[in-house]
């Protein structure tokens, strides 16, 4: 199964190009979402998920599940599109001025919410500022720590002012977590009552059951193919497998590989797709004996990546370094310890003061993602043999995002979603002012120095030196021990037509399904 190695690396190679292009801050004409085969329009599809959102609320949702309904009831400024380049949204068009300072935004004409109420410069303008206030606990907030003013000078006009160049902003503003809200909305009417400008709207959810979305007909662009969309909760994938094969469900997206190949059959296919999410040892090292340097690289010499993915994966996918990005890929070989080596664990152990071995508590989340709990038994086991001991905690996905969030953990074992730019995926984690600086336990001054040359530089090998420099600092200093990417596995019934998986997740392309 390790043939799935360079199945990874090929894939997402094509994407390279475009993330390099998704540097680029003047937008350019409305995109289309890809052509599909026109199909019988209308329908009902059922997805088969196996966790409810834990948030409806956009500017905080980083449960997987939850980012994928928002997708589609919300709108962002800018988009990905299914290669990963960033494409018109919300905003028709940008412009930036000579010296990088000043970002101008035209927006579309004619959107609305789906309240019926207009979507204007207003909203953006209290969207950004809102994202920005601290209060807010917005997860993105550090991708707008460069922009010091947001003016709306006239209904389809926001004009940022930036402290600094940031090549990375048009990338940051296309996720879910920098949707664009109605300036006459809370926080607590849209976590029962979703109120956007995407493809769909909430019809109803029953809690821990099913969330079911509808066709938006007043959507800006290309309306929905779909009638409606159920998002029913299955927390077993084996158990989806079983829907799909009885034919209630159609649709599912699945982690683990085995289950995958259990699910095709003459009326189910699966399609692979390399994700940009990223397997991980999450380290506090402001914790305990984890503040240690050389305790953190024990725990990095230690661990057998390519085992853990085989043990866990079936060995689809492929070892990774911090940075997944195509076009600012890291090299796994460039660590300490790149294959496992108890010896120099043993060194490092002792450098510490900690011969006896140490004991880590970490956190394991069961339900979000099939392969948790095997990785952290694999790497409890391999690390007993380093005189480290890993504690499991094995908690329901909901509870793991709350102790997380709060960075109540020594360690933890987590799936995080990757980013085609580099500095949306790290800057809010390892920079001292990022908004979860504090999940992730580690900053330093010298990495903020790189990250704001990184924003600031528009010339794309001169990033690509910068995030390497990045990736080395982060290695050297064992911040997180990162372990592997893998694969996503879309299983669907022969009647479904029209969706495209993407690399980094998404489920955007619901708008262009059929069911026949």
């Amino acid at each position: 199964m390790n043939g799935g190695n360079r199945g990874v690396r090929g894939a997402l190679a094509a994407v390279g190009l475009a993330a390099a292009v998704a540097l680029t801050i003047t937008g350019c004409s409305p995109a289309k979402p890809a052509p599909t085969d026109e199909g019988t329009a209308g329908g009902a599809l059922v997805i088969g998920v196996t966790s409810d959102p834990d948030t409806l609320f956009p500017w905080k949702a980083t449960q997987f599940q939850a980012v994928n309904v928002l997708q589609n009831l919300y709108g962002t400024l800018t988009e990905f599109d299914a290669d990963l380049n960033v494409v018109p949204g919300l905003a028709e068009s940008w412009e930036a001025s000579e010296d990088g300072l000043t970002v101008t935004f035209k927006l579309r004409e004619g959107v609305t919410f789906a309240d019926g109420s207009t979507f204007g410069s207003e909203d953006v303008k209290f969207s950004l500022e809102a994202i920005q206030a601290e209060a807010t606990a917005a997860v993105s907030r550090t991708s707008l720590a460069s922009v010091a003013a947001i003016e709306a000078p006239d209904e389809q006009t926001v004009v940022l002012t930036l402290t600094a160049p940031d090549a990375a902003l048009p990338a940051n503003l296309a996720v879910i977590n920098m949707a664009m809200l109605s300036s006459d909305d809370t926080e607590a009417e849209l976590n029962t009552t979703p109120n956007g400008t995407g493809p769909f709207v909430l019809e109803d959810r029953k809690a821990s059951q099913s969330l079911t979305l509808a066709k938006n007909d007043a959507y800006w662009g290309d309306a929905a193919k779909l009638d409606t969309v159920e998002f029913r909760v299955i927390p077993d994938e084996s158990s989806i497998v079983s829907a799909m094969q009885s034919g209630n469900v159609q649709l599912a997206v699945f982690d683990d590989p085995l289950v995958a190949q259990t699910a095709e059959s003459g009326t189910v296919t699966v399609e692979k797709t390399p994700q940009l999410s990223y397997h991980a040892l999450q380290l506090n090292a402001r914790r305990g004996d984890l503040a240690d340097v050389n305790v953190r690289l024990a725990i990095q010499c230690a661990v057998d990546r390519q085992e853990v993915l085989d043990t866990a994966a079936l060995g689809e996918g492929e070892v990774t370094g911090p940075i997944t990005s195509p076009a600012y890929r890291s090299d796994p070989d460039a660590r300490p310890c790149p294959e496992r080596d108890l010896d120099q664990a043993a060194e490092y152990l002792d450098k510490a003061g900690k011969s006896d071995g140490v004991t880590i508590k970490t956190i394991v989340s069961q339900g979000e993602y099939a392969t948790s709990v095997n990785e952290a038994q694999n790497l409890k086991a391999q690390l007993a043999e380093a005189n480290i001991t890993l504690e499991l905690e094995v908690l329901e996905s909901g509870a793991f995002v709350d102790r997380w969030i709060a960075a109540d953990f020594d360690a933890a074992v987590a799936l995080n979603g990757g980013r085609p730019d580099p500095d949306g995926m790290y800057g809010r984690y390892f920079t001292s002012t990022g908004n979860l600086n504090q999940v992730a336990g580690y900053s330093s001054p010298e990495l903020d120095a790189l990250f704001a040359e990184g924003k600031q530089s528009s010339d794309p090998d001169e990033r690509k030196d910068i995030y390497a420099q990045i990736s080395e600092n982060l290695e050297d200093n064992a911040a997180w021990v990162w372990l592997f990417t893998s694969y996503s596995y879309t299983a669907a019934s022969s009647e479904v037509q029209g969706f495209t998986p993407m690399a980094n997740g998404s489920l955007q392309y619901l708008r262009t399904t059929t069911v026949n």
